[in-house]
């Protein structure tokens, strides 16, 4: 056979194995998408290697495929969540680098009608905690708010590092946040982002167990619901989610982060559903929008049938320590053709193994996410050969 027809993987247990693909598969999508759901792909950056002479410190952005995946997404109906933990922010993101991706993409949003860019407003740019006030914690989040506001942006309100060092309880936290939220011009989205997508926001709310937590949580929205547009919560805790989805005032929706069980919690049940804000949408676009139409047109067995191959997929790219997903969402769509090279800021990429990337190339196949065959079985080859791998 050749190199398009049969490649040689790297199991979990060490040993090469041959793997033959499967073959390509066409997802019918609308020219327009609707959905009946507001769903968020949560995009990854692409940098630009030959820039890049130290990775650990440049903010080397390859911009024109960045943003071109971006059009890609929002062609198939999806917003986009800007500068997230996705596009690697604070880790290889820098606040300034963030700002001028948030400007860029609601630049090239104006070319899809109705499409939604919401951005991630943080502290990131604070980076000495040793004296730090809650004050300056606040005057972190509005100076990143009112920069997204300029440029028109929507907010998406993120969890603070610093304030996860500095606060002593719950008491500090519903202060931070009633006193940012009071000032958006319009209803934000919050990010409760769980520690096992960044370990330094353990105890976040000031509570150590996700009950307690979520009654802090809880508070905030109900103190300030008129200023919360939804809430997307990344516990990786389809239970915990549906617990908190029941509580919240009805003007305010729950976005899923949960890239373990989406299709579930998006398809919801009689008390209610899930919207969405993914990670996992970024990797599996396609499949994930031919769904949602099914969805909306009333098709949940459909949906289930489109979705629920890509669940494996998303559970091995999420696999713990969780927060180095990113490396796989990018070796996906280097795989699919839409970046030339499997480079990262930070040196990313380094962060899984030859094994658990030959899982995604088989598991991406397994549910039709290898959009060529020719391009994606060339890519792994070239991949595993170069690791040593004959």
């Amino acid at each position: 056979m050749s190199i398009i027809d049969k490649v040689c993987l790297l199991g979990s247990n060490g040993v090469p194995y041959s793997y033959v693909m499967k073959g390509e598969r066409s997802w019918d999508i609308p020219a327009k998408p609707e959905f009946n759901r507001e769903v968020f792909a949560a995009a990854h950056i692409v940098c630009d290697p030959t820039k890049m002479k130290n990775p650990t410190r440049d903010m080397a952005i390859d911009w024109d495929s960045t943003l071109q995946y971006r059009r890609h997404l929002m062609s198939l109906g999806f917003g986009v969540a800007e500068a997230m933990d996705t596009a690697q922010r604070g880790m290889g993101l820098d606040w300034a680098t963030s700002l001028e991706l948030i400007q860029r993409s609601v630049e090239q949003a104006r070319d899809f009608p109705g499409a939604k860019v919401a951005s991630g407003a943080g502290t990131d740019h604070l980076s000495d905690y040793s004296r730090l006030t809650l004050k300056d914690v606040i005057d972190a989040y509005e100076q990143q708010i009112a920069a997204i506001e300029d440029c028109g942006g929507r907010i998406i309100l993120m969890s603070s590092r610093a304030l996860a060092v500095i606060a002593e309880g719950p008491e500090d936290y519903i202060r931070v946040y009633d006193t940012v939220l009071q000032q958006v011009k319009e209803p934000v989205i919050l990010h409760w982002l769980g520690d096992m997508f960044d370990p330094s926001l353990k105890g976040y709310w000031g509570e150590t167990q996700i009950h307690d937590a979520m009654e802090v949580c809880l508070a905030v929205i109900r103190n300030n619901r008129d200023k919360i547009a939804g809430i997307k919560i990344s516990l990786l805790d389809k239970d915990r989610e549906i617990e908190m989805r029941r509580q919240l005032p009805a003007s305010v929706k729950m976005y899923t982060g949960d890239d373990f069980n989406y299709p579930e919690l998006i398809a919801g049940d009689k008390q209610g559903y899930s919207h969405a804000l993914l990670g996992i949408f970024d990797a599996i676009a396609p499949a994930a929008a031919r769904a949602l139409t099914e969805l909306a047109q009333g098709n949940s067995a459909e949906y289930l049938r489109v979705l629920t191959p890509t669940l494996p997929l998303a559970r091995h790219i999420f696999a713990s320590p969780t927060q180095y997903y990113k490396a796989g969402i990018v070796f996906l769509a280097w795989l699919n053709g839409h970046q030339n090279h499997f480079s990262m800021l930070g040196g990313m990429q380094s962060a899984r193994s030859l094994s658990h990337y030959c899982e995604i190339f088989r598991l991406a196949d397994a549910a039709g996410l290898l959009h060529n065959t020719d391009v994606a079985s060339e890519r792994i080859w070239l991949f595993t050969k170069m690791h040593g791998l004959a």
